[in-house]
């Protein structure tokens, strides 16, 4: 199967006063398309940084992503913003939605974005499939947590994305409506043969995925493609 993104060597420093700071140390693994995956570990251990990087959202200090064909390092801020749009969704803990817009209007930005067509047709299709179709004139303060996450969760896919990368996607929500959010994201990832990254401290999340690394210190020290996988984080 081809490979939608391949990380070699991959290096992260940051300035810390007169220190360098080094958040990610040779990171190597490539995913194939389709696939799922996790990335777990204690907090200050890398992981969203490794998403970032995975995404185009930031730059290396030294290594490679290739992004779905794409070398990263070699694009300047433009083209890479022209790659997450074409190929990225994303998911966050935090939900990330504009306020000021109503959950239709929410779906809605990708796709205006990209200029295409019959897109409050289409937004409101995928707000039915999230089950919020009834609350698309809501504006995201009249939402829960769990139906806010829904309506992040359909405008993730409302470009159609080759790679859905998704940090801690069920962070802020309890434990049923944790299930409800979890069960949809996977669903949704299935029927559009999305790949599917997660950064989580949920280990029985993690394990609902093809396959799950180990962040500690910045390093990659457990990959269940070679090793069985662990009980705990």
């Amino acid at each position: 199967m081809a490979s939608i993104l391949k990380v070699q060597d991959l290096t992260k420093t940051y300035k810390s006063g007169s220190k360098n700071l080094t958040v990610l140390k040779n990171v190597n693994f490539e995913i194939e398309k389709g696939t799922s995956f996790s990335i777990v570990g204690p907090s200050g251990s890398g992981k969203t940084t490794l998403l970032g990087l995975c995404a185009g959202l930031d730059r290396a200090s030294s290594g490679t992503v290739v992004l779905n064909g794409h070398a990263l390092e070699t694009l300047n801020e433009d083209q890479r913003a022209a790659v997450r749009n074409q190929n990225v969704g994303f998911v966050f803990q935090n939900f990330q939605l504009l306020p000021t817009l109503t959950a239709l209007e929410n779906v809605m930005v990708p796709m205006e974005l990209r200029k295409e067509k019959n897109i409050r047709v289409r937004s409101l299709e995928l707000l039915d499939r999230v089950g919020l179709a009834d609350r698309h004139e809501h504006y995201p303060t009249q939402l829960s947590g769990g139906e806010q996450q829904r309506i992040s969760i359909a405008r993730a896919f409302s470009n159609q994305p080759e790679i859905l990368f998704a940090d801690e996607p069920t962070g802020n929500l309890d434990e049923e409506t944790s299930e409800k959010v979890e069960e949809l994201l996977f669903s949704l990832n299935k029927e559009a043969g999305t790949t599917l990254i997660l950064v989580t401290h949920d280990l029985e999340l993690a394990n609902k995925t093809n396959r799950i690394i180990r962040i500690k210190g910045g390093q990659v020290i457990y990959d269940s493609e070679l090793t069985p996988v662990e009980t705990e984080i």
